[in-house]
């Protein structure tokens, strides 16, 4: 992997900003699967900025490990911009981070439960008492759509701290 300081992947972008800011970071994944932490973790000093994260592939993992309310998930369901808040907030909270991303969506290959079509994703980002959540839609095979998923949370990362 290249340095860091070229800034030639969002994490690594999100890296810097998140050290020379000395703010740390969480993640709260769903549709990618852990691929956040992965990124993050994958570049040289993380633990210097990446405090943790939670795959939460399951409903109940939601609620019992982020403490998303059964009621919004059972209201608006797992792939949902209220479930993808919560999951950025309760993240934030369990893991004491400045800044948590989350990620839920439908990465393929069928639509899920609730009609959703593969490449929605909701991704959000808790920090300071303010959470911000975007809907992507998203084009490509699974692979392609978590990658994508997990370049915008880190873009958001960037935007935020900018």
């Amino acid at each position: 992997m290249e340095s860091n300081t070229k800034f030639n992947t969002p994490e690594a972008a999100a890296f810097a900003l998140l050290k020379e800011r000395k703010l740390t970071m969480a993640s709260a994944e769903s549709c990618t699967g852990g691929l956040i932490a992965k990124r993050m973790t994958d570049l040289s000093g993380a633990s210097a900025v990446f405090r943790g994260g939670v795959v939460s592939y399951a409903t109940e993992v939601k609620a019992d490990v982020l403490g998303v309310d059964a009621d919004v998930l059972a209201e608006f369901g797992a792939v949902s911009e209220p479930v993808a808040r919560a999951m950025a907030e309760g993240a934030r909270r369990i893991m004491k981070a400045d800044i948590a991303v989350s990620t839920t969506g439908v990465a393929g290959p069928d639509k899920d439960d609730r009609g959703n079509e593969v490449g929605t994703v909701y991704v959000a980002i808790a920090a300071d008492g303010e959470t911000v959540c975007h809907k992507l839609n998203l084009d490509g095979d699974r692979e392609a759509i978590r990658i994508a998923a997990a370049s915008h949370a880190f873009e958001m990362i960037i935007e935020y701290l900018k």
